[in-house]
């Protein structure tokens, strides 16, 4: 019987990240598919990154993970959203070659040191007094471990839904996982049904382009990874198209058909990618909804029918996308399908993502209820990080709401839990100003250092370009110029004349002004990286308003630092409404911060652990001195 330290079923994006950082930190690891073909596999969108979902992956990528250097190995198209907006809302978004994307993802795993990729399927685990030991393979194989990983996002049970049509199966007609499932439950774990979907694939050749609006990428493309500075490729254009009365009239018709309308389907979907019949039904007054057309590859001839996915029947999805322009005669090769699957509840994992019930198995992706591969990504890593971690004794690695995307994404997971499949926003984030795209790598280099994650080369480029930034701001904030020499640029930018002495820093603060307009008022200035000229900006444009919300996380963090102790028992506290302890005894919130974030503690009860924590530090001050206090 062959042993491991850790083992991670499934390789999908969750679980191709917690092999990479656990085998990464020196600990060896066997990362375990079902079907190597399914290795990151893109089995929805060929993309990574979008609103919200870009900051995840610079923080991956910061911290030393993969996602990032992979877009970039294979994108087709590059786009950086929301530029009329501010800093904070700036997303990265990739169309990805996804047979390329899981390639170069497979050939790094391969070419890890320490990490094992091999096919084969778990059906159970070997738990002994409430710890992990092993999984057992369908071959009747066993592997030992000393933590173990379950990132099996959808094939848990996984069954696809074609209208009237269900079959039990993994994504894109792969084998589903279903002893496991039951074994889970006989270990205690109890199961929910999520349910999500992905739209048709259809030949390019059959589309009439002419009929849409084309979109391009973005001139100057933006990697994702901290480590490339510049990217050279020919890219392809996506297209836009839209629904109409016709197509909306043909799905009316068909909802009793439809698997979601017709009590077939009993998972819960996402609320924030719903399919195109529940669109037709929620948003019954919209004329017409946005249709892209995205390429999956170079090598192929299959176009993603973005925002379409749908759980009707084939001859019914084929007449209402021949309603739509550009679509008349469109080929279907791959047909849209829902699948539902089983996962976690995630009020049932540590904020380390660990199972609050069996030590040192950790949970990654979509198991745990969320939605995404940016999302899984980052839980995967996470969870490979503290699995290592546990198996060394150390404290768990947490990133809190105020250091980066991925403490929010854990923290709403783990403390108020999710009724859908959870998807990362840009509104979800309090302190969004500061935990910005473009800083990741000042954010998190660092940490992922300490963990022994992040290469000397990206720590060097990491050191570079904080003293570069921080010396070109300090010159800016020194080098002044008079009225005159700036009044050229302000007539063309349309900005209001200078009195007096200016600095350039000062020039900066003006929205009409940008970093690369003051060249030819500084023609000295330094060449520096297009990453370091992005982050001079921000940081001089957005001082007033990052200093207020550096303020408003002080605040935060005081709460954060107000510890409560482990299995304390909530009921014994006068005071508490019975809502409160019990969900305070249920999650046992690490520090008075969390505890304020679960549903059901309201402002009330977070005073009466103030006073409670406060009595009990007067007591043990007490015992210390050799008094005792009423």
């Amino acid at each position: 019987m062959d042993e491991y330290d850790i083992v991670v079923i499934g390789a999908g994006h969750a679980g191709c990240e917690a092999g990479l950082a656990s085998a990464r930190m020196g600990k060896k690891t066997l990362l375990l598919s079902i079907n190597l073909e399914s290795v990151a596999m893109m089995a929805c969108n060929p993309s990574i990154g979008g609103t919200g979902k870009g900051h995840l992956v610079r923080e991956i990528d910061a911290l030393g993970g993969e996602m990032g250097l992979n877009i970039d190995k294979s994108f087709i198209q590059s786009k950086m959203l929301n530029t009329a907006k501010g800093p904070a809302v700036h997303s990265l978004r990739a169309q990805a070659d996804k047979n390329l994307y899981h390639l170069e993802m497979k050939k790094t795993l391969e070419k890890q040191e320490g990490l094992d990729l091999k096919q084969g399927e778990v059906v159970d685990l070997i738990v002994e007094e409430g710890q992990i030991r092993g999984v057992i393979l369908n071959t009747g194989s066993a592997y030992l471990a000393k933590a173990v990983i379950l990132a099996t996002g959808t094939f848990l049970r996984g069954k696809i839904f074609i209208g009237e049509w269900s079959f039990f199966s993994g994504p894109n007609g792969l084998s589903p996982s279903m002893d496991l499932a039951e074994n889970l439950k006989k270990h205690g774990m109890k199961l929910r049904r999520f349910k999500t979907g992905t739209p048709a694939r259809a030949l390019g050749s059959s589309l009439r382009f002419d009929r849409m609006t084309e979109q391009k990428g973005d001139e100057v493309i933006v990697p994702f990874s901290f480590m490339n500075d510049d990217l050279k490729q020919e890219q392809v254009s996506c297209w836009l198209t839209y629904t109409n009365e016709a197509t909306h009239q043909v799905i009316r018709d068909n909802f009793h058909r439809s698997a979601l309308f017709g009590g077939q389907i009993e998972g819960v979907g996402p609320r924030y990618c719903p399919s195109i019949e529940d669109k037709v039904n929620r948003f019954s007054d919209k004329e017409r909804h946005q249709t892209f057309i995205e390429p999956e590859g170079l090598t192929t001839d299959e176009m993603y029918i973005q925002g379409m996915s749908s759980s009707l029947p084939e001859d019914v999805q084929l007449a209402f996308y021949r309603t739509i322009p550009g679509l008349e005669e469109i080929k279907i090769v791959r047909p849209a399908y829902a699948i539902e699957y089983d996962c976690i509840d995630p009020l049932e994992l540590k904020t380390n993502l660990e199972y609050r019930h069996i030590r040192n198995l950790f949970c990654a992706g979509q198991f745990n209820g969320s939605s995404g591969y940016e999302e899984a990504a980052a839980q995967g890593m996470m969870a490979g990080i503290n699995a290592v971690m546990a198996i060394n004794g150390n404290e768990p690695f947490i990133l809190d709401r105020s250091e980066a995307y991925i403490g929010v994404l854990i923290d709403d997971l783990t403390t108020k839990g999710t009724n859908e499949p959870y998807r990362i926003m840009t509104s979800r984030a309090e302190y969004r100003l500061v935990l910005r795209q473009d800083n990741a790598d000042l954010r998190l280099t660092e940490k992922g250092k300490s963990l022994g994650l992040v290469t000397e080369e990206r720590y060097r480029r990491y050191c570079n370009k904080k003293e570069v930034v921080s010396q070109e701001i300090q010159r800016l904030e020194e080098t002044y110029i008079k009225p005159g020499q700036a009044e050229r640029l302000l007539e063309e930018k349309d900005s209001g004349s200078l009195k007096g002495r200016y600095s350039l820093a000062d020039l900066l603060r003006r929205p009409q002004i940008s970093y690369q307009d003051l060249e030819q008022l500084d023609p000295q200035r330094p060449i520096l990286s297009r990453h370091a000229r992005e982050q001079i900006e921000v940081q001089i444009k957005y001082e007033g308003y990052i200093g207020k919300q550096m303020q408003q996380i002080q605040r935060f963090r005081r709460m954060e630092e107000k510890k409560l102790p482990p299995d304390m028992d909530y009921s014994k506290i006068d005071g508490l409404r019975i809502e409160a302890w019990q969900k305070l005894n249920q999650l046992q919130p690490g520090s008075l911060g969390q505890a304020s974030r679960i549903s059901g503690v309201s402002p009330a009860d977070i005073n009466v652990l103030l006073i409670h924590l406060e009595k009990r530090k007067r007591k043990e001050k007490g015992k210390d001195n050799g008094t005792i206090e009423g």
